[in-house]
């Protein structure tokens, strides 16, 4: 039958059954041979039936009285055999989940809690069966693209994914963690440091959640080469090529630079001690500017994918010699696929990419015959959209699902960037997490899954209903412009750019900007009939409507763009003015509220270049 309930993710098989279990004052029976691993696991029930008015006594004695148990928490591998996979059985006499481990205790009692949070005191009788298409399902942070979060944004964060039976997170870092030897990278980055580390760790791993060290490592390094202490080991120092146009340097490191990896064996020595896990993803995307520079001679006459893939290996045995297994990102081995069957099978490689169409099917198959493992690593689209991108976020994850399944994946990575200042609100970013975290799990029961209600019931947590159709429609503005740019929208561009470029945008008229205005005003009138019982609730609300305010200034500023009255621009440059200068008060109140400091003065400087052209 199709199931009354709402549960994120949907359960591989579940059979309802007659009758109910009601709840009562009764026992919870622990059943493993060290029944104090699953004490915080016991605790997570608890708290849910403790707001029914109910306090279960916890014991490990098989020797209860049948008619004295309510919940009975077993590990039996012999039966269950799918690793992180459980069995939830609710009779009118008691409630059983049995596991492979401890893991997929866990994600059954993450189970019937959102069962019993629904149902109440009657829970209706049933029987699932569950486990995971994808043994890694991780969440990645963009924490260095200027926002920092606090330590209680991401313990709030990591307890909400492992509900969602997310059980890997990393957090990006290029600069953001308190390297004791390089204060001058970080003094104004807010970092995190090895204590809040060993802290975080702690926090994911009750939840079975693997904090997986993330530092890039020859890309995206301009953070440290800006630095007089580290441009000597830059790739380059001026201009560089790119597939997008010519950038401004320093970017990488030079991979022929002995002091290059001399630097990176140094940043692990210091970094991975804080980290319970034997992973680490170590970047190395987007080496764009390889081969440009001091590397030039040796890419002349080995290649550039050849230098690219000696250093990579480089990498690979600083880590192996500490025993570490080695993740890295897979965009520019891809451009050499006669180089990926020399990459050593212990590797993890990362194909990632971020539109509806990426060729997740292609670089999947590449990395299969060669038989090295991967994860897919599509995103939330939240980054350089100010509302995200609900369609495309969707198609995204979705194909990424299906072709990682067809290839034989063993991860996948729901990333979440920063891009240009970091604009987007982290609940921005709840839709993807959502999504991906039941198309993870598994896709066959999720491919269907309503995001719009599991998106107000276990992201925004709105008894109303409204909030997860109002995040989801905000995430669709994007669309109303006619014009999708890949990677960002048309909204954020006209932000982000002068107006003289926006003038250049041929095939948008007034007419367009106007109605868009409509639409965002019409998505928003629901916004104060939310009814969300969060303990942050009123900050979501202001979220939403700083974003709604940023996606009107865009419309406002396009106008201002194609305006060619004299008259009615000079008037509507004073009105932007004044509007900017609200919107930025209030975007360092919520920057504030969930992130450090480091990082908004950046952040803040690209809403203020916008002011140069209403003050002019």
């Amino acid at each position: 039958m199709t199931s009354p309930l709402l549960l994120l993710p949907i359960p591989r098989i579940c059979n309802f059954q007659e009758g109910f279990y009601h709840l009562r004052e009764i026992k919870l029976v622990l059943l493993n041979s060290v029944p104090q691993n699953l004490r915080f696991i016991a605790g997570r029930f608890r708290r849910v039936i403790k707001e029914l008015g109910f306090k279960w006594d916890v014991v490990a004695s098989p020797s209860v009285p049948t008619s004295e148990i309510g919940l009975v928490l077993r590990i039996l591998p012999e039966l269950i055999r799918e690793p992180q996979g459980y069995w939830l059985t609710i009779t009118p006499e008691c409630i059983d989940i049995l596991a492979h481990d401890e893991a997929g205790i866990y994600y059954g009692i993450c189970t019937l809690n959102q069962i019993i949070q629904q149902t109440g005191e009657a829970v209706p009788c049933l029987e699932i069966r569950d486990w995971p298409d994808y043994p890694s399902r991780g969440v990645m942070l963009d924490v260095s693209r200027d926002k920092v979060p606090t330590m209680d944004t991401l313990y709030d964060l990591v307890d909400l994914l492992s509900t969602w039976k997310i059980n890997q997170l990393q957090l990006y870092v290029e600069h953001t963690f308190a390297y004791r030897n390089h204060p001058v990278v970080w003094e104004l980055a807010s970092p995190f440091t090895g204590e809040d580390i060993l802290e975080l760790d702690e926090f994911c791993r009750q939840r079975y959640i693997e904090l997986v060290p993330n530092q890039n490592s020859f890309g995206h390094m301009q953070r440290w080469l800006k630095h007089p202490q580290y441009t000597h080991l830059s790739e380059v120092s001026d201009s560089f090529k790119t597939p997008w146009g010519h950038e401004s340097g320093p970017f990488s490191l030079c991979p022929e630079d002995p002091e290059s990896i001399a630097l990176i064996d140094s940043l692990y020595d210091e970094l991975l001690p804080h980290f319970s896990s034997r992973m680490i993803n170590v970047g190395c995307d987007e080496t764009f500017d390889l081969g440009q520079g001091r590397s030039k001679q040796a890419c002349d006459e080995r290649g550039i994918g050849r230098v690219y893939l000696d250093y990579l290996l480089k990498i690979y045995q600083s880590l192996l010699r500490r025993g570490y297994r080695m993740q890295f990102w897979g965009d520019i081995i891809l451009q050499y696929p006669e180089l990926i069957k020399e990459l050593p099978v212990d590797m993890i490689a990362l194909a990632w990419g971020y539109e509806a169409n990426y060729p997740f099917d292609e670089q999947g198959a590449k990395f299969a015959a060669s038989g090295i493992p991967f994860y897919v690593c599509p995103g939330t689209s939240s980054w350089c959209s100010l509302a995200g991108r609900t369609d495309n976020t969707l198609d995204n994850l979705l194909n990424a699902a299906e072709n990682g399944l067809k290839h034989g994946a063993c991860g996948y990575l729901n990333t979440d960037w920063g891009d240009l200042g970091h604009w987007q609100v982290l609940p921005v970013s709840y839709l993807g997490f959502a999504a991906g975290a039941g198309y993870s799990w598994c896709l066959d029961a999720n491919r269907n899954l309503d995001v719009r209600q599991v998106l107000s019931q276990y992201a925004l947590q709105d008894t109303k209903g409204i909030m997860g159709k109002l995040a989801y429609d905000l995430g669709n503005i994007y669309r109303v412009i006619g014009i999708e740019p890949p990677n960002n929208s048309t909204l954020f561009q006209i932000l982000q750019n002068p107006l003289i470029k926006i003038q250049g945008y041929s095939s948008l008229s007034p007419e367009t900007f106007i109605h868009t205005l409509e639409e965002v005003d019409q998505t928003m009138i629901p916004l104060l009939k939310a009814q969300m019982i969060r303990a942050d609730s009123q900050l979501i609300q202001d979220e939403f409507t700083q974003t709604a305010h940023l996606i009107r200034h865009a419309c406002k500023r396009a106008l201002l763009a194609l305006e060619g009255d004299p008259t009615k621009a000079h008037l509507l440059r004073q009105e932007l003015s004044r509007d900017l200068r609200d919107i930025i008060v209030e975007y360092k109140r919520i920057w504030l509220a969930r992130n450090r400091p480091g990082g908004l003065v950046d952040s803040v400087a690209r809403l203020e270049a916008m002011n140069t052209d209403y003050i002019n």
